[in-house]
């Protein structure tokens, strides 16, 4: 994907522009489905995965990143938005680029998950799951009862 630009921000694919200290930072102390993940997991998963990142100046405001085979699925995860860039549609440009550019590659189906942001979602296309029923998961994360609202 070229580099593109909206209202000063720019987003990129480019790993390199990731800056995994602050990726870290938000995911491990900012949000909810991964508080406490460590630098070496974030760093691992950032390098195993297709990352996106939004930028105002030199500065990162946004990230997303998506596991995929490159083929057949994409699952878009660990967005974020800084909290002092939010309620300028970031969010939803970075998702709605992500599946623009996979859809590009040939990828037609795609996986999110979220616990409050399903309105941003559905702006870009997403609808709940057909078919949960078929879905099943083995989930050891310590965060398991944050993610689905439980205490």
């Amino acid at each position: 994907m070229e580099n593109r630009e909206r209202d000063g921000y720019v987003l990129t694919d480019d790993p390199s522009r990731v800056d995994v200290d602050l990726v870290h930072h938000w995911l491990s102390e900012e949000s909810y489905w991964a508080a406490g993940r460590s630098h070496e997991l974030v760093s691992r998963s950032v390098s195993g995965s297709l990352p996106y990142a939004v930028l105002a100046g030199e500065q990162q405001v946004a990230f997303a990143r998506v596991v995929t085979d490159g083929a057949t699925f994409a699952w878009i995860c660990d967005v974020f938005v800084d909290k002092q860039h939010r309620g300028q549609g970031l969010g939803t440009w970075l998702v709605d680029s992500i599946v623009e550019d996979l859809t590009g590659r040939g990828i037609l189906r795609f996986l999110l998950a979220t616990k409050d942001a399903h309105e941003v979602y559905r702006r870009s296309g997403f609808a709940p799951l057909e078919g949960p029923d078929r879905f099943m998961e083995i989930d050891h994360r310590p965060t398991r009862n944050a993610i689905l609202g439980r205490s």
